[in-house]
């Protein structure tokens, strides 16, 4: 199990200073952990980390280096401590104008370096009311596939995250999770061997209250957490119960 927080635009030395001591201690129970924070606080979360935290970047560049002002390198995201990556969030895609193809490339360049890619696929409101859910989740997926190569499921995460539950307060049932993360498992065996393994997490107004429910399901083996991540309490109440499964 997996559970990530994304603190996207968020955050402050206060906040670090406040938060992460007490997720590193309090932390219990066989989950794997991660906290994606902004470019700027890696170095400072860096040193505070321990255990089974791992630290996160909230994206990365394709290129390695080069006249790309304002991008930040894979490697230079290792040298500060980043294990993990977020790829393709779907604030990315819509504010930034991110391709299935560009994400594809992030994710073989974070690989590249070291970092676990977490690749974001996920439809919005319009598509799920239209019936183009799962079709638009799967060509995201073969998009990427298409243009990252891997050996091993442990190599990378998929995060399925609905638009439509994003910082919403809306969240998908967990039969409609489940269905969903089934849908992306299936087509994972079809890929390849070294895909059919991957852990697939769930995005999407994650939180203490609904966490579990979640994680029971089938095919759901984790979560991306957005706001509720800000928040070391219910963290640590999401972390347990990923542990608990």
């Amino acid at each position: 199990m997996y559970v990530v927080g994304n603190w996207k635009m968020h955050g402050s030395q206060a906040l670090i200073h406040q938060f992460l001591p007490k997720l590193c201690e309090q932390l219990s129970g066989d989950v794997n952990v991660g906290l994606c924070v902004p470019f700027p606080y890696l170095p400072a979360c860096a040193g505070m980390l321990s255990g089974n935290v791992k630290l996160g970047a909230q994206d990365v560049s394709e290129h390695q280096t080069g006249a790309y002002t304002g991008e930040v390198s894979a490697g230079m995201l290792a040298e500060n401590g980043a294990k993990l990556a977020i790829v393709g969030h779907s604030e990315r895609r819509e504010y930034h104008g991110e391709t299935n193809a560009l994400i594809g490339r992030k994710a073989a360049a974070a690989l590249a370096a070291g970092i676990t890619p977490i690749i974001c696929v996920g439809e919005t409101l319009a598509q799920r009311k239209s019936g183009r859910a799962e079709a638009v989740v799967l060509e995201q997926l073969d998009a990427v596939l298409a243009e990252f190569q891997f050996s091993s499921a442990r190599e990378w995460l998929l995060a399925y995250e609905p638009v439509w539950a994003i910082g919403t307060g809306e969240v998908a049932t967990v039969a409609e999770a489940q269905a969903m993360h089934a849908t992306l498992r299936e087509r994972l065996a079809q890929h390849s061997e070294a895909a059919k393994g991957v852990s697939i997490l769930y995005g999407g107004s994650v939180k203490p209250d609904n966490a579990a429910a979640l994680f029971a399901a089938a095919d759901i083996n984790g979560a991306l957490v957005g706001g509720a991540a800000l928040k070391v309490n219910d963290f640590l109440a999401i972390c347990a119960a990923a542990a608990d499964e």
